[in-house]
């Protein structure tokens, strides 16, 4: 197999691009070439300077990472969770290369080290512009790093496979190159080893102390071991009770791996391996050592293998020995496996790479059965619209006709609610727990199926909430804390779905943290106050019910003159007739 049919990326479409990122870290400056007729390469250089890496700052976080610019960036989050990606640093800086643009090209960012963020975060800044956009076309843009340290978290490896942009991304790493690990160490005890890494670039380098250099070396074993080995207990569901106990007091590097990974072995092989899980075991086990005495030799040489790419490319592609580690979960445990050996993968670690393969397989199966409820909603949905609908006989509307439960349609309406809120209450357990597929709050179809849900719902879960005077004890509905996720999580989705002003809960903003789904809570909330409190806040709730009546959000039997909201409405407009028409059916 050929790196093209794997990746997607040309043998000397690679070759020049690392070729460009060597010349931009040695020119200390952005580099723009043409590669061929049809590529444009935007290389970036790196940087060995500490306060690149960290800030400086005293309220810096201990690895020096930072949330992202959700502006700039607007898809690197979990969607539901409402959590932001975080980075390094040194992984952006508004350098958008307008002068690679123009032209019908595939742009191709790159960078050897710490070159490598920036081009990560260029390319996904020009995939947001161009989702922004809503062009149909596929995006042109890709990204080739060499040798580069970690610079994304979880997060952001979650948002670009929702994105389905990970293959857009492809990091090469020589198996004992010790950069792409040095973030899983704490920047206090790898500033000095930057600087031995940029020494180590000369070729008659020798380090002035062994033994430090050494030191410096266990020391990003040992953090990477401890990420790796906590990793390891989750994907086999065990606990590490210890773990668990000292990130309360030490907190563990943030950082993990995303996109495509490409290991570079000692024999000439290329292993491309696409699950962040197994990319994240490999960065630790591939390089380990047989014995301590090994140490010196090893510290030394993993300083050099990060100016060795040239040389380990030039020699695997032409070899055209190119391996792609799947099928997880059938991967042999006996060492006659030459790929795996040559990743030092004994049958210990072979077993999490295989719990990893597990872990897919279970987030696909959830998935299937929460499609398989998809029938069990819809009917529960129609069964309230319907119920909806013969509420509007009363002239009270549907929420009020729940609200005061008189009739055996409303309680049987409540068993819907019941039957509902418990499905989609397992659907968010399941999304924070992560085990449902990336692609899950990206799909269509469970979208337009939350919002319809929440739409139907939600008000009779207010009218509950007030029915039963829960307010007594916890405050209004809108209240940080009350409002439960099954409709937050659906929000936020049709929200980023749809590019609209996302609604955050804040204490700046909770005056007007409602949407078209919950707007009832901010009525019960307003009629309980005075007039003075209120008399900003209720021309605003007038507009947007007259806008989401408009774009068919809110149904009429919200406007019904027994309803709550208009009888309050018209209690109000005996004292202010400039509110007489703001709703968008007139009040009596």
């Amino acid at each position: 197999m050929d790196m093209f049919s794997n990746l997607g990326t040309k043998d000397e479409v690679i070759k020049t691009a690392f070729s460009a990122s060597i010349e931009a870290h040695d020119n200390r400056q952005e580099l723009t070439i043409r590669g061929s007729s049809s590529e444009v390469i935007v290389a970036f250089p790196g940087s060995w300077s500490p306060k690149d890496w960290f800030p400086e700052d005293s309220k810096a976080e201990p690895f020096g990472d930072t949330w992202i610019d959700r502006e700039k960036f607007p898809s690197l989050r979990n969607i539901g969770m409402d959590e932001d990606a975080g980075s390094t640093r040194r992984s952006w800086r508004d350098s958008y290369v307008a002068n690679a643009l123009g032209g019908n090209e595939q742009i191709i960012f790159t960078g050897h080290s710490s070159g490598g963020p920036i081009a990560i975060y260029a390319t996904v800044w020009f995939l947001e512009e161009h989702k922004r956009s809503k062009k149909t076309e596929t995006p042109r843009f890709f990204c080739l790093t060499f040798g580069s340290p970690l610079a994304t978290d979880h997060t952001f490896c979650h948002a670009i496979q929702r994105e389905r942009w990970s293959d857009c991304f492809v990091h090469f790493v020589t198996k004992l190159d010790i950069v792409p690990r040095i973030l899983l160490a704490p920047p206090s005890s790898t500033g000095e080893l930057l600087k031995e890494i940029d020494l180590s670039s000369d070729p008659r380098y020798k380090p002035a102390s062994i033994d430090n250099l050494t030191s410096f070396f266990v020391n990003v074993l040992k953090n990477a071991s401890c990420v790796a080995n906590y990793a390891a207990c989750q994907l086999t569901g065990s606990k590490n009770t210890l773990f668990d106990t000292m990130s309360r007091f030490i907190k563990p590097s943030p950082y993990r791996p995303s996109g495509n990974y490409v290991f570079c072995t000692e024999t000439g092989r290329l292993v491309v391996v696409k699950n962040p899980d197994v990319i994240l075991q490999l960065l630790f086990y591939s390089l380990q050592i047989e014995s301590e005495r090994e140490l010196p030799n090893i510290a030394e040489k993993s300083l050099k293998a990060h100016w060795t790419y040239k040389e380990a490319l030039e020699q695997s592609l032409a070899l055209d020995n190119v391996v792609c580690l799947k099928n997880l979960r059938e991967l042999p445990l006996s060492s006659d496996d030459a790929t795996l050996n040559d990743l030092n993968l004994d049958a210990s670690v072979r077993l999490y790479l295989r719990a990893a393969g597990e872990l897919e397989k279970r987030k696909q199966d959830n998935q299937k059965k929460i499609e398989g409820k998809k029938g069990d909603i819809e009917r529960y949905l129609d069964a309230l619209e319907k119920y909806r609908t013969a509420s509007k006989g009363d002239d009270v509307g549907y929420y009020d006709a729940f609200k005061l439960q008189r009739k055996e349609e409303d309680f049987k309406a409540n068993v819907k609610r019941l039957e509902l809120a418990a499905i989609w209450d397992e659907i968010i357990e399941m999304l924070r727990h992560r085990q449902l597929p990336d692609g899950f709050e990206g799909d269509k179809e469970w979208v337009d199926l939350g919002t319809r849900f929440r739409r139907l719902v939600e008000p009779l879960d207010i009218a509950n909430y007030y029915r039963l005077s829960m307010t007594d004890d916890s405050g209004h509905y809108m209240r940080k804390g009350n409002r439960p996720s099954r409709y937050k999580f659906p929000q936020r989705w049709r929200e980023y779905a749809e590019q609209l002003p996302q609604m955050q809960q804040s204490q700046q903003s909770l005056k007007h943290f409602y949407g078209e789904s919950s707007f009832w809570a901010k009525v019960e909330e307003l009629r309980t106050e005075p007039w003075e409190a209120i008399k900003d806040e209720v021309p605003v709730l007038g507009n947007r019910l007259k806008e989401w009546y408009k774009n068919n959000e809110v149904e009429s039997d919200v406007f019904l003159q027994k309803s709550t909201l208009v009888e309050w409405w018209q209690a109000l407009c005996k004292d202010h007739v400039e509110l007489h028409n703001l709703l968008p059916i007139p009040v009596e």
